[in-house]
């Protein structure tokens, strides 16, 4: 047990040194693509490998490629559910993938006394706590390997099997020592960590939007009208209030800012019927149609120490970022929004955070359509956050000028373009 806590305590320092370097060359060349350490590659190797699974067929790529921002790359499937298949395909998880982007930074999750709300952890119910590796990246990194309904191995021996039998497997004995294979939860924390730290990479955070060069020199790369005016109603205290939970402003540091505050929130999002979870064997979905996402109060219940507050963070879902958030290979790809991609554009989702509260229910109104006369009700109704959303008194063009402005957020904007 010593060894294994020496070993994790090391790699944390050797990712928390990786972070520190590449977070300083990576604002010293904006746009720039940095060479990836010898760990980071390990950790592309292992994102990319698609033998990780039963049946092989599922990286986590499948679910988090980057030409959609990290997250889920099929249109179709965004089109309705926004809820991805697993390796083996009649198996389907409960929500949205989140992006696997900007998600390095998020601290063990914890409880603020002053704020009376948790902070931290990774997925969007909080449950890779980061407590056991102290990184809830790695931990996260782990979960979908064991999952039935996503990468489906059947235990952690079979994961770290074919990992040091692949063509990188020299590497994490490289990394880890020779004999890193001879110990399971060692070189199942390792994988974990080298995962995380190639998602600590510049190649995966690359701080390369429109937005980032604006931060950096406003002359000579300014924004739109449209644009500026969406930054303005997207920081304002008192109409669209974005930043109270998404902070744009850098740190006192001069760090790019991640737009997540890494808190948790129950926005009051309707159920997506459209997504398969509902229609799942009652092995996985026990609850059948009937089944309430609980979120982050739902992980909490099995905590014994935090059980107590679950109640009060029924519901609740972790903040995401919004970097990367319109990022799609083409105009015509379709993303979903929220934890269960109940929302199919931007616009939809920022009208919902202006009306939520405005407009009647659909489950009462005569000729109900969705976002224009009335929203579903809440999947869940308790805890909602009616501070930040739900009544905002934005017009539509001011709806927009906040699209506009989470359009400059996609990485990889060359100066010049729009």
């Amino acid at each position: 047990m010593m060894r294994l806590v020496f070993g994790t305590i090391m790699v944390a320092f050797l990712i928390g040194c990786t972070a520190s370097v590449k977070s300083e060359s990576g604002k010293a060349s904006l746009g720039q693509p940095q060479t990836l350490s010898v760990i980071e590659q390990l950790g592309k190797n292992l994102f990319f490998d698609a033998s990780l699974s039963e049946p092989p067929g599922q990286s986590c790529a499948t679910c988090h490629d980057p030409a959609v921002g990290w997250t889920g790359p099929k249109s179709d499937i965004n089109q309705s559910g926004g809820v991805y298949p697993g390796a083996a395909h009649s198996r389907f998880g409960n929500r949205k993938p989140p992006s696997a982007a900007y998600a390095t930074q998020s601290p063990p999750l914890y409880f603020d006394n002053e704020e009376e709300i948790f902070i931290g952890g990774n997925f969007w119910d909080g449950r890779a706590t980061g407590w056991l590796l102290g990184n809830p990246a790695a931990e996260q990194a782990q979960g979908p390997f064991l999952n039935p309904v996503e990468q489906n191995l059947s235990d952690a021996a079979s994961v770290v099997g074919k990992v040091c039998r692949s063509g990188y497997g020299e590497k994490l004995r490289a990394i880890y020592g020779k004999s890193i294979c001879d110990n399971v939860i060692d070189a199942y924390n390792a994988i974990g960590q080298a995962i995380a730290a190639y998602e600590n990479s510049t190649e995966v955070n690359a701080f390369s939007s429109k937005y980032d060069y604006y931060l950096r020199d406003p002359v000579r790369y300014p924004l739109s009208d449209q644009e500026l005016l969406g930054l303005k109603l997207y920081e304002d205290d008192d109409k669209g209030k974005c930043s109270e939970c998404h902070p744009s402003a850098p740190g006192d540091d001069g760090s790019p800012p991640l737009f997540t505050d890494y808190s948790y929130d129950n926005l009051g999002l309707p159920k997506n019927p459209e997504n398969p979870t509902y229609r799942m064997p009652k092995e996985f979905n026990p609850d059948g149609a009937a089944w309430i996402d609980p979120g982050l109060g739902g992980f909490l219940a099995g905590v014994p120490r935090f059980a107590p507050l679950a109640d009060q963070n029924h519901g609740l879902h972790k903040v995401p970022t919004l970097r990367n958030v319109d990022k799609r290979p083409h105009d015509d790809f379709v993303k979903a929004f929220g934890h269960n991609g109940m929302f199919k554009s931007l616009k939809e989702i920022v009208n919902f955070y202006n009306t939520r509260d405005v407009l009647p229910a659909c489950e009462t109104t005569a000729d109900a359509r969705s976002g224009v006369n009335c929203w579903a009700q809440p999947e869940v109704a308790a805890n909602l956050n009616t501070e930040e959303l739900g009544n905002l008194g934005l017009t539509e063009d001011e709806e927009w000028a906040i699209v506009a402005f989470l359009q400059t957020l996609t990485d990889g904007w060359v100066p010049g373009q729009p």
